[in-house]
């Protein structure tokens, strides 16, 4: 062992052995943005042997004010954000084996990659809950303890969820907030995405470590604007009937009928969005978010459009939306999740 870990090997909660650990597991991260982007650092610069880094979109510059693997470069040249950060993180260690893949993280390739990859542990760097969900499920059908995590504005929340131990994310569906506020509609400040990812590490150097005593067992929440912080012990909300994580698990979120479905309109250069589990959709709240960024253009009480330069949203009282000016399923994807959790 050189020392390039030595400060991590003398704190007592890792130690020689912890170290040695760390440097036999596997981690897969979900999403290279801010959140991934920083939980990916860490953990490389960690020594942890080997880690797959999977996100389907590019760099932007508008990533660079929070995401910090990433250059001016990297964003004139699109770079695929996996690979940017792979090149990145191979510069920072080349102990680590990393692996990156630029592709959606849909169920069918999650279910893939942990049928053909032994994973110690799942991050979450997404930015929806549609992934999160199937994530959670095959996180649960495959055993595999997963990181969740979310920032948005000041503020973000973490927990770790370890199947057969904790509740799922599934569980706790009607506990975690729901504000629908994205990064595009209500931004973010850098300092909440290192605090997010911060916690995130911490609970996965934990777990690789084999420190399971130090697990923290809450959701921790936090507002750094407003000086606000919460560690809630959500133990209790374990549901035996959960379809997730219950005695008789289903794994909804892994079925065709639970996913949400994109089409591309024939002849109109139009991508149809229809969210599983949404039947009617709050405009009056939506126009509060999206007019803080952008303009709406039209609004009553069927439907909003707003521009998203080139393309137009319109968001529909039955919860369909449609993008305008875009035939790449993909590219819907990337402009979609940027209003729509």
């Amino acid at each position: 062992m050189t020392d390039r870990y030595s400060r991590q090997v003398l704190f007592p909660g890792i130690g020689r052995s912890g170290q040695e650990s760390l440097q036999t597991k596997h981690v897969l991260i979900i999403g290279a943005g801010a959140l991934g982007a920083a939980n990916a650092e860490m953990i490389v610069r960690a020594g942890v042997g080997q880690v797959t880094i999977v996100d389907r979109d590019y760099v932007d510059f508008s990533n660079l004010q929070r995401q910090n693997l990433y250059t001016e470069q990297d964003a004139v040249d699109r770079m695929p954000k996996a690979e940017a950060a792979r090149k990145r993180l191979a510069a920072v260690n080349s102990d680590v084996h990393i692996t990156a893949l630029t592709q959606d993280a849909d169920s069918a390739f999650l279910e893939q990659i942990t049928a053909r990859n032994h994973i110690d542990l799942i991050v979450d760097g997404t930015d929806n809950f549609d992934v999160r969900f199937i994530l959670n499920d095959v996180a649960q059908k495959k055993r595999i303890p997963w990181v969740y995590g979310a920032c948005v504005a000041s503020g973000g929340l973490s927990m770790l969820i370890v199947p057969g131990k904790t509740p799922c994310l599934h569980c706790l569906m009607d506990t975690m907030p729901g504000t629908g506020a994205t990064c595009d509609t209500a931004g973010i400040i850098s300092p909440a995405v290192q605090m997010t990812a911060s916690v995130q590490t911490a609970e996965a150097l934990k777990w690789l470590s084999g420190n399971t005593e130090a697990l923290r067992g809450t959701i921790f929440s936090f507002d750094l604007w407003k000086n606000q912080f919460s560690s809630v012990d959500v133990q209790r909300m374990k549901k035996r009937d959960c379809p997730s994580c219950g005695t008789k698990p289903v794994y909804p979120f892994l079925s065709y009928e639970r996913t949400t479905k994109f089409a591309v309109l024939c002849g109109r250069d139009t991508v149809q969005i229809r969210p599983a589990d949404v039947t009617k959709r709050n405009l009056a709240k939506l126009a509060d978010h999206i007019k803080q960024t952008t303009t709406i253009t039209h609004q009553n009480g069927f439907l909003l459009s707003f521009q998203q330069t080139p393309y137009t949203v319109t968001a529909f009282r039955d919860g369909r939306v449609l993008i305008q000016g875009v035939s790449s399923v993909e590219e819907s994807k990337r402009v979609y999740y940027q209003y729509f959790q």
